[in-house]
């Protein structure tokens, strides 16, 4: 048992950089052994980290996260091909497993800890007006950080989606990829067309509900608004949430996709792995070979077929501009030789929500860190697989609502709510202000006089927003984090929108049901909103660009549009315009953002995104790969004498001309620039808290 501790304890040290104190280090702890009893009942293990690479691979997919798994375990279906994919972060840990300590894990090894541009629209009770965006940096991606939510957006988005030029993309058509992969386990969804059963993705509702849940959905329909599956044929209304979560534990894509594969000889997975860059043929503009750093060697992998970038609407426009393919002006700030230039980083979306909204209750129903006791809350967790530290991050019920600036004619909803049995204040600033980067001033003001009271929130998020963001690059160096401008309520009418979701969020919490608990709005103004009327437009406004929070679902870096569409990066078949064997499946290229948590979605192009990719390969004659007559049936392994840098090797294909989605009137311009074969990379001190401690690192390439 002492082993046992010592091995938490510096899992726990791993993930959060600190080894928390307190009461709740116990169920932390505990909450660690859980994993053994998951490997114990999970019929996979986890996936290997190949240290023997080839030199070359069919495909070789960039991310791990909602989509790269679903993409390289659905490649990997094919026996003939190669597939090799790269993730830059480790596998998930013990504390992941556990749906309630999603906000444990952000900020910490497992998060990008990506922050927004100083902004003064929004995040203006943030510290230094800047919004945290966590990203998943492990085997799953955000997968493993999010909150679990399943929600597939609506029927409007996608028909929209093929409006603007996108065939294929319709609802009608997407329907069947988010079925495919869905395993879901709630019994009052049994037999229903809109859901699938026994795909490799769990879904269900979480074991343990406080009874606010079930006031919040019967608010709803005192409103007017049904108690209805918002996957369904309709989505306005009200339930309670459905999450990514088997026997009360998450699950992430790396669990649902990748361990099931684990053992397939045609499938490879390289973790600890920085991608720096797409290496690109400029003479025939073909993605020959991803370079990327593990564990300090400079690694060159050649991709026969094609590269598909899965690295999330963040990290995808990165490596693109890296590459060379981006903004031309922006491209040429940097020093970067320019492939191809399109409008790479552009159009970014984002949900943003109203945080803050907090009502108090006199009966001990809500969640309050310090009521439980840790061990018997804990042992209901690994014995019994029920519990609150089942719930999904804390949020038990979802609504979809109209404002007077959307079409009730229509089914489609401009607003989201996020229920959850607690607030801010709930864990006495242990954790939430953290993730928040709250200023400490608005919270001691606001929240700390009710810290560990029992409360409730309602956050309405906006669900199409209007306002445009966009990642750029701080540098040529690819371990500078990007400048991220999310650039929140740039349109006024995205704030307004927001402002009559509040007022719909504060009728629910007044419906009668509600006075059983002696529900009431704490009335404490925040700090800089007092010159507004409490509760008046104004002030609402106020407070909506005060506590403004991104609900983690950055999308649209890399726009799918037709070849007439000037904003458009990657075609319907989700091809890199004007580059041969490179495609974006990720949430990069959503088109406009969907009406909801974005992780199933995302998972749905993934689905689709393999199938496109099959088949153009399998069925598409003028997809070809030519064969060389001596070429090995399984190569030797790449790096065992040449100390861990990977040359590209000599007899890559170039004759898959087929394979390259035109643009109408488009122009590469190349400059006669030799390959560099030194790059040194080092770090400038206006970006020091962004940078990772190998940003000094000196790459020595060998030549290609």
């Amino acid at each position: 048992m002492v082993l046992n501790l010592l091995f938490i304890t510096t899992v726990i040290k791993s993930t959060f950089g600190v080894v928390t104190t307190g009461l709740w280090l116990i169920p932390l702890m505990l909450a660690a052994i859980t994993y053994y009893r998951y490997d114990a009942v999970d019929p996979e293990s986890r996936p290997l980290d190949q240290l023997n690479l080839y030199p070359e691979y069919d495909f070789i997919v960039v991310g791990s996260g909602s989509a790269g798994a679903v993409v390289a375990n659905r490649l990997s279906e094919v026996r003939k091909w190669k597939v090799l994919l790269i993730e830059a972060g480790p596998d998930e840990n013990e504390i992941s497993d556990v749906p309630s300590l999603a906000a444990y894990l952000q900020l910490s090894k497992l998060d990008w800890a990506y922050k927004t541009e100083p902004s003064t629209k929004a995040c203006l009770g943030m510290q230094n007006n800047r919004c945290n965006w966590p990203r998943g940096r492990v085997l799953g991606g955000s997968s493993v950080l999010n909150y679990m939510l399943y929600v597939r957006g609506n029927r409007h988005d996608y028909d929209h989606w093929a409006s603007l030029g996108n065939p294929g993309w319709d609802y009608d058509h997407v329907l069947r990829y988010f079925k495919k992969s869905e395993d879901n386990r709630n019994p009052y969804l049994a037999n229903n067309k809109y859901h699938g059963r026994g795909g490799l993705l769990t879904v269900q509702e979480s074991p343990w509900h406080s009874p606010l849940v079930a006031a919040f959905v019967e608010a709803g329909t005192q409103l007017g608004y049904d108690n209805r599956d918002i996957n369904g044929a309709k989505q306005a209304g009200f339930m309670i949430a459905q999450g990514t979560i088997r026997r009360g534990s998450r699950c992430s894509t790396a669990k649902a996709f990748l361990r099931p594969i684990r053992a397939r000889k045609n499938f490879h997975l390289s973790m600890n792995s920085h991608v720096t860059r797409i290496i690109i043929e400029p003479g025939t503009m073909r993605a020959q070979a991803v370079e990327f750093v593990k564990h300090g060697k400079v690694y060159r992998i050649a991709a026969r077929r094609e590269v598909i970038l899965s690295a999330g609407a963040i990290n995808t426009p990165q490596l693109m501009m890296l590459s060379g393919l981006g903004p031309r002006k922006h491209l040429e700030k940097h020093g970067i030789r320019v492939l191809q230039d399109l409008p790479v980083g552009e159009n970014m979306q984002d949900h943003v929500g109203m945080g803050g909204l907090t009502f108090l209750v006199d009966k001990p129903v809500a969640i309050v860190q310090d009521r439980f006791n840790p061990t018997a809350v804990t042992f209901q967790y690994v014995l019994r697989e029920r519990g609150p530290m089942t719930t999904l991050g804390g949020v038990e019920g979802l609504a979809f609502v109209h404002t007077p600036y959307s079409n009730r004619s229509l089914d489609w909803p401009d607003i989201q709510f996020h229920m959850a049995p607690a607030s801010i204040n709930s864990d006495n600033g242990a954790r939430v202000k953290k993730v928040l980067g709250l200023k400490e001033s608005v919270y001691q003001e606001v929240y700390h006089p009710i810290a560990n009271k029992d409360s409730w929130t309602i956050m309405p998020l906006l669900l199409r927003p209007r306002s445009r963001g966009s990642v750029k690059l701080r540098s040529a160096n690819p371990f500078h984090y990007p400048l991220i401008n999310a650039n929140y309520f740039d349109d006024p009418l995205d704030a307004k929108t927001l402002v009559e979701g509040a007022k719909i969020a504060l009728r629910v919490a007044e419906a009668q049901v509600f006075k059983q608990f002696g529900s009431r709005l704490w009335r404490k103004p925040l700090p800089n909103c007092k010159q507004h009327k409490f509760l008046s437009d104004a002030y609402l406004e106020c407070h909506v660009r005060t506590i403004s929070m991104t609900i983690y679902h950055p999308c649209g870096t890399a726009k799918m549009g037709p070849a007439w569409d000037p904003e458009a990066v990657v075609d319907p078949r989700l091809r890199v315009y004007g580059v041969r064997g490179l495609r974006v499946i990720d949430a990069s290229i959503m088109p406009t953002i969907s009406s909801g948590n974005t992780n199933a979605p995302v998972i749905m192009i993934a689905e689709k995104g393999a199938d496109l990719i099959k088949e153009d390969w399998l069925t598409n004659p003028e997809y070809k790969v030519k064969r060389q007559a001596n070429r090995v049936r399984d190569p030797e392994p790449a790096g065992s004498n040449i100390q861990g840098i990977i040359t590209l090797p000599t007899n890559v294909s170039q004759s898959d001309s087929s394979n390259i989605s035109d643009r109408s009137n488009m122009e590469s311009n190349f400059s006669n620039s030799s390959h560099i074969s030194n790059i040194n990379f080092s770090s400038s001190s206006s970006n020091s808290s962004n940078i990772e401690s190998s940003s000094n690192f000196t790459l020595n390439y060998a030549d290609s």
